[in-house]
């Protein structure tokens, strides 16, 4: 198992898809704030949770899209934590790809630094307690939100989303994404 290729291969499929969404509909997600975008992570979290209980899903699209959706999500977040508002909402798509990038891989050195660490525990880890710890994390987004975003000794929305990013990309390994061509 090598977690630089799994990694790589995860994020690229969830960057294609975010690329594609860019040329159809442009940046639309500028206009949204940043609770709307914890919000949106919630749903996603929120709903894996319910088909890993329910084991059933009525609308078609299942977990491995929610989780995508995480990915994608979490970086749109850190793009809208970094982009002024003033920039406008319609970005280039170049400057989109570039941003993107640039948010992974700030993740990935985060995450490998994590794993030296934790020794890869997420390996032996559950995919429904990846999404209950994306659920805690995004309790601790909305209180930060809620407090505008002042922390007394706790990391900040970034990082959380970044952690929130890399759960969803260790479930998605876990769910075989990497190893799909």
């Amino acid at each position: 198992m090598d977690t630089t290729a799994e990694y790589n291969s995860v994020i690229s499929h969830c960057k294609d898809l975010f690329l594609k969404k860019t040329k159809d509909y442009g940046t639309a997600w500028r206009i949204m704030r940043p609770a709307s975008i914890t919000d949106q992570i919630y749903i996603k979290a929120q709903r894996i949770r319910t088909l890993e209980e329910k084991k059933i899903s009525k609308v078609g699209e299942g977990i491995l899209d929610e989780y995508i959706g995480i990915v994608n999500y979490c970086i749109i977040a850190m793009m809208q934590l970094e982009i002024p508002a003033e920039q406008g909402e319609n970005l280039d798509y170049a400057f989109v790809d570039e941003q993107y990038t640039a948010k992974v891989d700030e993740t990935r050195d985060l995450m490998f630094a994590k794993n030296h660490d934790y020794g890869e525990a997420w390996r032996d880890m559950r995919i429904s307690s990846l999404t209950d710890l994306i659920l805690m994390k995004l309790y601790r987004v909305k209180q930060i939100e809620d407090n505008n975003g002042q922390t007394l000794v706790s990391e900040g929305l970034k990082a959380n989303y970044q952690d929130m990013l890399n759960y969803a990309v260790f479930a998605l390994i876990k769910l075989g994404v990497a190893n799909k061509k």
